[in-house]
């Protein structure tokens, strides 16, 4: 290869790659697959901060907040048996919530439009 005078590569031996050379030893690599060590829990922490934020009946979207972490902390300490038993407390929480709220407001439509209609 041709160099100019004011050029000269860090390593003339592996820059620019010419194949194996006669001399040098085989490179062996080890490709290690390391797989979480937590199998993945759903703590429902996206819909308890709704719930707490939006639909707070009875301070009940904060005790599934209050489930949320305690499932996400649960997961970060390696406990996966009490993670899925505090996010599945939490998706029960949060689905009483969604119940109780939609019933409310159904009837808070419609008790009104009933009274409205029956005085006619």
């Amino acid at each position: 290869m041709d160099y100019r005078t004011g050029h000269m590569p860090m390593n003339p031996v592996a820059y620019p790659y010419q194949g194996p050379m006669e001399d040098s030893r085989a490179v062996t690599t080890t490709l290690v697959n390391m797989a979480p060590s937590v199998t993945s829990v759903r703590d429902h922490f996206l819909w308890s901060i709704f719930n707490f934020a939006f639909l707070n009946f009875c301070c009940l979207g904060f005790v599934a907040l209050v489930f949320s972490v305690k499932s996400r902390d649960r997961k970060v300490v390696g406990d996966v048996e009490g993670a899925r038993h505090y996010g599945s407390t939490a998706r029960t929480l949060n689905i009483v919530i969604a119940v109780i709220v939609t019933v409310c407001i159904v009837l808070s439509i419609v008790i009104p439009l009933a009274i409205v209609l029956s005085a006619y």
